[in-house]
Formats: structure tokens, sequence, C-alpha cells
């Protein structure tokens, strides 16, 4: 059905437009442009009523479905621009096809990746003057799925809102490119293989916050998630994915169905490989991270993710210790894979992947 609508555009009267933020003190998630996609989806109609438009409040039933069983999905991708006022996506097609997977999995209906993506250009281009071209800085968009259908029980809803929203950010931890605390969490987990682990779904993250905040009163900026059966095996970190760089390889958790499958993780992959660098996905075990910290054999750690892109680890704290890594200090690798991520990314750099699509 999606062939027989058009996407209107609704514009903001400039009287109603809001102040622009000072780009230097961006912060993440703060302020939030002028306009907003949204589009609908009900099981008679499929997708219709696609629209740009002022950015504005939804009203809800209090009986949707989102509300009660957390029929909720959601994708983290960036726009950027560099001096010259050229406009960039990194790899939109893959958060999209990877929301599709997500709405699958939770009993939501599937888009068309091809006409989200135009209808995207046209929003971004729309809100140019809100991507900032500080290095670091990028216009985050926010895609969104959720379930609309009064009712109550357990059900797939027959009625869904799908929207995007944009917010330009600075950096995503406070620390900015230098090593951050991690919080070994040996109680509380994150996800169970069989769950929804490997998907974008609301709920993986609440259930995070309660040992998140945890972490957060003892200075720590995020917490290193392990098994849910053994409490022994690396998953992830805070939203993000965990690297390590041991002395002969680059090591990342396998994704073994509770892991979500990161657009930056799969970068970092390629790109570690482009450098010579034997990057591995396999099982990593706390022990042999603690092991190696100790020993100086893990030369490095990092967190990747679409907010964060590379972020340098400088410490682990398990079971009432503190581990060192790197002498706290942000490594070679790490800074050479966020330096040449952030050149790709802003149009810098050649593109051997063909991750970057222009948008003007």
């Amino acid at each position: 059905m999606w062939d027989e609508i058009e996407v209107a555009v609704e514009k903001c009267a400039e009287n109603e437009m809001k102040r622009k933020p000072d780009p230097a003190n961006l912060g993440f998630g703060k302020y939030f442009t002028d306009h907003m996609f949204r589009m609908t989806w009900s099981r008679e109609k499929g997708w219709h009523d696609a629209k740009i438009c002022p950015y504005q409040n939804f009203s809800m039933d209090p009986a949707a479905l989102v509300f009660h069983y957390a029929q909720a999905i959601f994708e983290g991708m960036k726009a950027f621009k560099n001096e010259d006022g050229q406009l960039y996506f990194f790899r939109p097609e893959k958060n999209f096809e990877r929301m599709n997977n997500s709405a699958q999995r939770m009993c939501m209906p599937r888009f068309p990746v091809d006409q989200v993506i135009r209808a995207l250009k046209a929003l971004v281009y729309l809100e140019r003057d809100w991507v900032p071209t500080e290095y670091g800085s990028a216009l985050y968009m926010r895609p969104t799925m959720i379930a609309a259908q009064p009712a109550l029980g357990v059900q797939p809803a027959n009625l869904f809102y799908f929207y995007i929203i944009l917010t330009p950010v600075g950096a995503y931890y406070k620390e900015g490119f230098n090593p951050t605390k991690i919080y070994v969490s040996d109680e509380y987990t994150r996800a169970a293989k069989g769950g929804v682990g490997n998907v974008k779904a609301a709920g993986n993250y609440a259930a995070s916050i309660y040992m998140s905040e945890i972490a957060k009163k003892e200075g720590y900026s995020q917490v290193l998630w392990l098994d849910a059966k053994e409490h022994r095996y690396v998953e992830e970190v805070g939203t993000s994915n965990i690297f390590f760089k041991f002395k002969n390889e680059l090591v990342t958790p396998s994704l073994s169905g509770s892991i979500l499958p990161g657009i930056t993780r799969d970068s970092t992959l390629k790109l570690a490989d482009s450098f010579g660098v034997k990057a591995v996905e396999r099982a990593v075990s706390i022990d042999e991270v603690i092991a190696g910290a100790e020993s100086g054999d893990l030369e490095e750690a990092f967190a990747t993710g679409t907010a964060a892109v590379i972020s340098p680890i400088g410490e682990f704290f398990y079971k009432g210790k503190s581990y060192s890594v790197n002498d706290n200090k942000v490594g070679a690798l790490s800074e050479r894979l966020y330096t040449e991520l952030q050149e790709i990314q802003h149009g810098e750099r050649e593109d051997p992947f063909k991750w970057v699509m222009k948008l003007n």
C-alpha cells in the first residue's frame, strides 16, 4: 500500500521555529529539531498517512498496548556535515534492516527500507541547519515504532505509529574521547539467549537501568553485562558492543543470540581487518579479561556504538577490585579506529567500503 501514497510535507511556521543550541554544549538527546517524520500502520490500510510535520506530541489512549506490554522498537543513526556543507548518512540501510528484524521478532509490521530512507533524506535536508559541523558531533536520528492500539491482554497490536525525531549531539560520555570506567555486573543480567537481547527492543533498556544507576553511584560510566546462565562470559557494555585488544588479536564476543549486532561493531571488524589487525569473534570470559589486565596481555578495551562511536575503557571494577587497562590511557588502535571512522563518516577519507550515503 506504500506505493499508493505520497509523503506530505507540513512545514513549521517561521515564528514557531526553535532557537538552535550552542554547538559547543550539545550533550546528548537534549535538543530536538523543528520537524519530524511519522506514519501509521493498521491491519486494514497497511502503511499510510506518511508525512513530515512540525515536531509534536502524540495523543494516545491510556490503554495503548505499548504502555502495558512494551511492544516498542527503535534505532539510532547519525547524519554528518562537513565544512563544505555536504551532508552524509552512515550505513542507514543496515539500521533499517536491523529495525525490520526487530519488528519481526516483536510481531510488528515491517516497512520498505528504500522508501523510508528517501523520507529520512527529505527530513534531514529540511533540518540541515541543525546538523553540527564540530568534530565528534552529529545529528542523531531516532526511528521508533510503537503499538498504539487501545486494548488489554497480551497480543500483537493492529495499530502502530512509526516516527523519526532528530537531535544534534556532541560526545555521548562526559569523559569525551577519554578512557571510561566500567562496572562489571555478576548479579544482574541484560538479556538471555532465546529472549530479545539480539534486537533493539525498548524493554531491553528498561531492564538495564537499575544496575546502571548502581554503577553511576559508584562512579562508573557503564555496566559490563555477563551472560545470564553462568555469569561468566562477556556480552555487552551499557548500550554498546565491546572489544578487547590482546597481544595477538582484536576480540569481540560472538553473536550468540543475546547480543545486539551493532552496525559500528561490524564496521570496526571490517576496518580493523583492513589495517591488518587479526579481528575475531569468539566467546570471551571475564576471567580472561581480568587475567589479561593483570598481566598486560590486555592492551586495550573499547566499546562501539552509534552514539559513542569508539569509547576507550581504562578500568574495570569486578568483585570489589579495580583493574586498569593500558595505564588508563587511550590505546593506539582505539584512537586510529575512532579517527578513521569519523573521517569516513564526514566524507574526509576515502570510503572503500561504500558505507557513506550523500544527501545533497
